[in-house]
């Protein structure tokens, strides 16, 4: 059986796929973050900053951001990305290992990053990082598909080759029920309030052979024998090439607030 510890070291494998493939973030989503804040933070954390995708958006506030990431491979090609910017630090470190400012800090943030954090000490963790007050938002896609037809074609294809990674339930191969986060264990202990959730929907093309590869950085599909990873890659490719050669992704980004109380 795979742990969740085996799972997190994937991403490295595929950094610099992983950069160029996975989407990132409409600005809607800062401007719930700020509106929910009511004023910009004064300095900002995050959490499972990977390559980026999430800290481009946040690097748009101009304010002091630091990254805390716990693979190697993907800080390297974040520090890459961020290198001649004094505003952005890159942390190499898991976040239970991270020691947080004095006093914490005035947001405190993760995008598709969460789930990878120790579901027992997370949310003390998370109110530690954070000044009396502080918000904590966390965001993140749902990967869909716009067109139904193609969507039930390439369920097809996944029972066929690959059915342990298979679920016509969620109908979204690139995620893992496991890794989802619940903000319900926001709202119990006393540490936080007011927890809103928000949806921002885009509709993002992807060609067949881009489409493969963003595929490739998902943990379900990396973790398959190579053999059969290979398998299904084929036959899903030949399911899109004959719809047109495109898959139209329906990324729902949902972004969870709330505050810390005290």
């Amino acid at each position: 059986m795979t742990t969740q510890r085996d799972r997190r070291q994937v991403f490295g494998e595929v950094a610099e796929a992983y950069d160029d493939v996975r989407p990132g973030y409409p600005a809607q989503v800062l401007d719930l973050i700020v509106a929910y804040a009511g004023r910009v933070p004064a300095a900002v954390v995050e959490s499972g900053a990977g390559t980026g995708k999430g800290t481009a958006l946040l690097r748009t506030l101009g304010v002091p951001l630091t990254c805390v990431e716990p693979d190697p491979a993907m800080a390297a090609v974040l520090a890459r990305r961020f290198a001649d910017d004094d505003l952005v630090s890159v942390v190499v470190s898991r976040f239970e290992d991270w020691t947080p400012p004095p006093g914490g800090v005035e947001l405190l943030a993760s995008a598709q990053a969460w789930h990878w954090v120790d579901p027992a000490a997370r949310t003390g963790l998370a109110a530690a990082a954070l000044a009396p007050g502080g918000v904590f938002a966390v965001f993140g896609h749902e990967f869909g598909f716009a067109d139904d037809g193609l969507r039930e074609a390439m369920d097809d294809v996944y029972e066929r080759v690959a059915p342990e990674i298979s679920d016509r339930v969620d109908r979204a191969h690139h995620v893992q029920p496991a890794d989802s986060f619940d903000p319900d264990e926001l709202s119990g202990g006393g540490l936080f309030g007011d927890v809103r959730m928000e949806e921002v929907v885009t509709v993002l093309p992807y060609g067949t052979s881009r489409y493969l590869t963003l595929l490739t950085t998902f943990s379900r599909h990396r973790l398959l024998p190579e053999p059969r990873r290979a398998a299904l890659h084929r036959a899903l490719a030949e399911v899109i090439d004959a719809r047109g050669g495109v898959v139209e992704q329906k990324l729902t980004t949902v972004v969870c607030l709330t505050r810390r109380i005290g």
